[in-house]
């Protein structure tokens, strides 16, 4: 994994009102870029994807659990997947990473145009049975929304959610980052107004991020007249995890019958007998020969 330095900050209003969290992913989101090779739109929209997930990640409670932040839309991007870790890590991938389509009149990306109709699902494994998971349909396709809606309908948590992705000319990532502020049970009502006025001139987190603007710079714009106390900050980047021994299970899961049918393809095509797995993070390729998989064949 490249050197990175996207971070978390994470605060409580001193009222017990509202936490909040904001994430510079810039570093984030041109290391995903570099694995997947993505065009502007769809850098745009993996690129809210993952950054959304991050800070969700961050609200998991023990080490261990993992979220899975997934989009499914009928437009050009197909599905745009994106996992976090407890400490907020993320890994991602983007079904059509060429997706790139006119921009708006406005001159911004058209991701919302990228992603069309469909659904965002969450699923939280926490060390339980079954995963927690919820989903609603999506509201507007620009990822912040539809977030925002997700805690609302799902998990009863009053949010607002900001992301943003600037692209640069060279399809690299000029700046990324997102705003998440989370109202709790009895909330002061002078306290909630402060914030919603803050929100409404809060203006497009990534222009400011490229401004320079600091994440306490952010969260004093956001929490502008609220007295807050910071609960930590934290370095996030995108890391896979994958491994050989991971990936020889995935093999392993064919079954016996699949796995003698590939080698049989390969000798009649006069290739080494070998299956060769891509992982879908990073683009690492494994491969198992027979010699691999001789005693599991067995």
């Amino acid at each position: 994994m490249a050197e990175q330095n996207s971070k978390i900050l994470r605060v409580m209003t001193r009222d017990g009102s509202a936490r909040a969290f904001v994430i510079n992913s810039t570093d984030m989101v041109n290391e995903a870029i570099r694995f997947h090779q993505t065009a502007p739109t769809a850098t745009a929209l993996l690129g809210r994807t993952l950054t959304a997930a991050s800070m969700m990640g961050t609200l998991l409670k023990d080490p261990g659990n993992t979220l899975t932040l997934t989009i499914r839309g009928d437009g050009p991007a197909g599905t745009t997947l994106a996992v976090s870790d407890y400490a907020g890590n993320v890994k991602g991938y983007i079904a059509n990473p060429d997706t790139d389509i006119p921009r708006k009149p406005n001159g911004k990306l058209d991701v919302s145009g990228a992603v069309g109709y469909g659904t965002l699902s969450v699923v939280k494994d926490i060390g339980l049975k079954e995963p927690y998971s919820g989903m609603i349909e999506l509201v507007s396709g620009e990822v912040a929304e539809d977030i925002t809606e997700y805690f609302h309908s799902s998990e009863q948590t009053p949010s607002a959610c900001a992301l943003g992705v600037l692209v640069n000319p060279d399809r690299t990532c000029l700046a990324a980052g997102g705003l998440l502020i989370q109202l709790l049970p009895f909330a002061d009502d002078e306290t909630v107004g402060k914030i919603e006025q803050n929100l409404s001139k809060f203006g497009s987190i990534s222009s400011l991020i490229a401004e320079g603007k600091s994440l306490n710079e952010l969260i004093d714009l956001a929490l502008e007249g609220v007295e807050y106390d910071i609960f930590d900050e934290i370095n996030v980047g995108y890391a896979c995890d994958c491994s050989r021994e991971r990936m020889e299970r995935a093999v392993i899961s064919l079954g016996k019958k699949d796995i003698e049918e590939i080698f049989a393809e390969c000798k009649a095509e006069g290739k080494p007998e070998e299956i060769e797995i891509c992982c879908q993070f990073c683009d690492r390729k494994y491969k198992f020969f027979r010699e691999d998989l001789k005693d599991i064949l067995k």
